[in-house]
């Protein structure tokens, strides 16, 4: 029974964040983890609202061309940072399959799921019948034969890289935006998430920035992470990255006794390890952990910039009542009908849990979750 548990577990793994390649959920080619520039730039510097015509031809991450001869209606979206993008620019709609880990976004159980044992089933993506498939990077690295045999069949499939920053979030938004055909309304949900980036630095422009340190299961984000960028956008200093740590990767107690760090961010439900060289860092002794909604500290895409603004608030109170003041400032948008305020989720307790309990985020920390869920379970049994 415990091997069984164990077993299982490895499986969830690989399939959230793929084969441990160049860090863990580095997502890999023949050739190696994709590494490269991160989305394709082909639109010749124009914007996307004025160049939203078909048919389309434009470059993956994995170096494939993908052609688009017609406005895609019916996408299948292969991880949930992507069904969460589309969900953000009003494009549900056209979303007709999703991983089970999308299960968290409203109206998703009307969606055909497309997920199989470690990765997403050929034949569930087919019986869609997409004219588009999205590919994070995290779902091609578990999965990258089954892109292939995708690909075989004539469906145009886009492959993302490995996110790095909040910026890139926004430009996977719009490339999104531009492969729906849903120009406007991606570039307007970009920019937004561009303005935030830009209101937050400036409330932050005189803070003093504390030592942080992201902990999920053992692991933690260094440098050229998404999450670290998050962490530093909410005004922390990444003690990974200045602890000469890059990607995702493991960390030990010494570590975490010379950086000592003053605060600590964790994705709900992902305790703080209770051991002497953790008790002895200021953010623990001083109760200062930031517990940020799984689905948006772990996804990279739009809705990452609340657990930003949770970091800020926590961190950074003056400094998030004056991004606050300057947003209100802002013009309101109604591009993302579907998006929840980041407010309302966090008072909600009974929403936040069941988020959280069924959604990796892009594959990281649930995955690794479910994985030490297990092994307690086996210890039990």
């Amino acid at each position: 029974m415990q091997r069984s548990a164990l077993v299982i577990s490895a499986l969830l793994v690989l399939a959230a964040v793929g084969p441990l390649v160049g860090g863990v959920g580095a997502a890999a080619t023949a050739d190696g983890p994709i590494t490269a520039d991160p989305i394709a730039h082909d639109h010749d510097h124009d914007s996307p609202s004025t160049t939203c015509e078909f048919p389309y031809e434009t470059t993956d991450a994995t170096g494939a061309e993908v052609t688009l001869d017609s406005d895609p209606e019916r996408i299948v979206t292969l991880n949930p940072s992507a069904a969460q993008t589309m969900w953000e620019i009003g494009a549900r709609d056209e979303v007709v399959g999703v991983s089970q880990y999308a299960s968290y976004l409203e109206g998703a159980d009307e969606k055909e799921n497309v997920s199989g044992p470690s990765g997403p089933s050929v034949e569930r993506v087919l019986a869609a019948e997409p004219d588009l498939i999205l590919v994070p990077n995290s779902s091609h690295g578990a999965a990258a034969d089954r892109v292939d045999q995708l690909r075989a069949q004539g469906v145009p499939v886009f492959v993302f890289g490995q996110p790095t920053s909040l910026s890139f979030v926004a430009e996977k938004t719009e490339t999104i935006g531009r492969l729906s055909g849903n120009c406007e309304a991606g570039t307007e949900r970009a920019d937004e998430i561009r303005r935030s980036i830009e209101l937050m630095e400036r409330a932050l422009e005189n803070a003093e920035r504390p030592v942080g340190l992201n902990v999920f299961y053992g692991y933690t984000s260094g440098g050229d992470t998404f999450i670290g960028d998050v962490m530093e956008t909410g005004g922390l200093r990444n003690g990974a990255a200045e602890a000469g740590i890059t990607g995702f990767q493991p960390i030990n107690d010494e570590t975490v006794v010379e950086m000592n760090p003053e605060w600590m961010v964790a994705p709900e439900e992902s305790p703080i390890p209770e051991n002497e060289a953790y008790n002895s860092t200021t953010a623990v002794r001083e109760d200062n952990v930031v517990w940020v909604d799984t689905n948006y500290l772990q996804q990279p895409a739009p809705r990452s910039v609340y657990a930003a603004e949770t970091i800020l608030e926590n961190v950074h109170p003056d400094a998030y009542e004056e991004y606050r003041a300057m947003q209100a400032d802002e013009p309101t948008s109604t591009t993302a009908a579907d998006s929840p305020s980041p407010t309302a989720t966090e008072a909600d307790g009974q929403a936040t849990t069941e988020t959280t309990a069924d959604s990796p985020g892009f594959g990281l920390g649930a995955a690794l979750a479910a994985l030490a869920a297990a092994a307690l379970l086996a210890r039990r049994q």
